[in-house]
């Protein structure tokens, strides 16, 4: 079994073409594809490539948690961070719930899958509308995990 839809470096992904990565990631879906789904995939390929241009790492979309049965939209790992990045295409707010999703989503990570129990992880979320305002790091929130 596949761990994400689609992965690849950083680099690959940027060489490829939207449709080439829907397609690799249309066929390691084994939901229904809605409309809403395809077009939310569009937007994150759209605001990765142009965040990415300079970084170099592994991308990873619609990564499976293990055994908790839950995916991430985007795991992107540069150097020694884990960063774990979840997106609400169209919001314009920055919702108390979403946050939780991506802190749970950091969690799970951190306990469920090896490979990131000594990794920093930076949990991310994106609301795609809303107007961007700086934001400050608060404290980390315990087991080498930051807050959003």
């Amino acid at each position: 079994m596949k761990r994400a839809f689609y992965s690849s470096g950083v680099a690959d992904f940027l060489g490829q073409s939207n449709q080439s990565v829907l397609g690799e990631m249309a066929l390691n879906n084994q939901f229904d594809l809605s409309q809403t789904q395809r077009d939310a995939w569009v937007g994150q390929l759209d605001l990765l490539r142009k965040q990415l241009e300079l970084i170099e790492g592994q991308v990873y979309f619609e990564f499976s948690i293990p055994r908790m049965g839950k995916r991430i939209d985007v795991l992107l790992i540069v150097a020694n961070v884990v960063f774990v990045i979840e997106f609400k295409v169209g919001e314009s707010t920055f919702l108390g719930k979403d946050k939780d999703q991506v802190i749970d989503y950091s969690l799970d990570l951190k306990n469920f899958h090896e490979g990131s129990h000594n990794a920093l992880i930076q949990p991310i979320l994106v609301s795609t509308s809303a107007d961007l305002e700086p934001y400050t790091l608060s404290a980390d929130l315990g087991d080498r995990i930051k807050s959003p």
